[in-house]
């Protein structure tokens, strides 16, 4: 569709015709929230737990929860039944709202509310079979990654840092320890053990985060959760992206550096193939 319909303070309108006031504090500050939910086949794809991190990120901040949860579904409803895709990425954002710029806000305002969608266009056989390269920079965020926030630019420049090597991610470390990627939890595999690093406010835990602990014990691979050190990562047997657009993606090379044999390997593809029964 060219011109969408999407949701804005309780009105359906064209994609080209939704408007928010200069002062919005989401436009000045970046001071709001979202969430990204897949949706395959007209299912939303483990709505729960994206819903609960809305709500922990609205928390986090202090900006009243507009919506019950049944609401939200109720307005993501509207929105994706306007949409001729049945997979699509619903996009849902929050906003402290209007007010006259001041870094404090003041304590009563009216939160903005902008839900759209898009296609969701998961990895192509392909890319999956022949896993994908990045690169790796040092983690230079906040220190409230676990908030997902709409103040995105260290991300905006991870990823362009990944975009202009012609790669598909960067892997970030902070003081030599595995954090994140720019839009993308990563794991690790040595010796059949699934590694991923805390979920601690250094990084954004993915919905697919609490997935891979559910489809490693379904699969038998045995998972450890703790600080992962850069050259752990680069010697690891195999690397894996997850993220809602990603789903579970192998890399095979970082910096230009092959990780293990520079294939997809045995634990991706269990963990893989477990993700796209899960779908159905």
């Amino acid at each position: 569709m060219q011109d969408p319909l999407v949701y804005l303070n309780g009105e359906l309108t064209p994609l080209s015709e939704a408007k928010i006031p200069v002062l919005d504090r989401g436009f000045i500050f970046g001071d709001g929230v979202y969430e990204v939910i897949p949706m395959y086949a007209r299912k939303l794809f483990r709505a729960k737990q994206h819903m609960a991190r809305l709500f922990r990120s609205l928390a986090s901040i202090g900006i009243p929860n507009p919506h019950t949860e049944q609401e939200w579904m109720e307005l993501i409803g509207k929105v994706e039944k306007a949409y001729p895709a049945d997979n699509q990425l619903i996009y849902l954002q929050v906003t402290r709202g209007v007010a006259k710029r001041a870094h404090a806000f003041p304590q009563e305002m009216t939160p903005t509310v902008f839900i759209m969608t898009n296609p969701l266009v998961p990895p192509s056989a392909a890319v999956v079979e022949k896993g994908v390269p990045c690169i790796s920079m040092e983690d230079k965020r906040w220190l409230r990654c676990e908030i997902k926030s709409v103040s995105l630019l260290g991300n905006v420049l991870a990823a362009q840092e990944a975009a202009q090597s012609g790669v598909v991610e960067t892997i970030q470390f902070r003081d030599g320890f595995l954090t994140e990627a720019s839009a993308s939890n990563v794991w690790i595999v040595k010796n059949g053990t699934l590694m991923g690093p805390p979920k601690d406010n250094l990084i954004l835990e993915g919905i697919r985060y609490g997935l891979m602990e559910e489809l490693s014990a379904a699969c038998g691979v045995p998972l450890e959760v703790r600080r992962i050190a850069r050259e752990e990562v680069f010697a690891a047997d195999e690397v894996m992206l997850t993220s809602a657009s990603k789903e579970v993606l192998p890399v095979v090379t970082i910096d230009g550096q092959t990780i293990g044999s520079g294939k997809p390997g045995p634990v991706f593809r269990k963990l893989h193939a477990a993700y796209q029964a899960a779908k159905a």
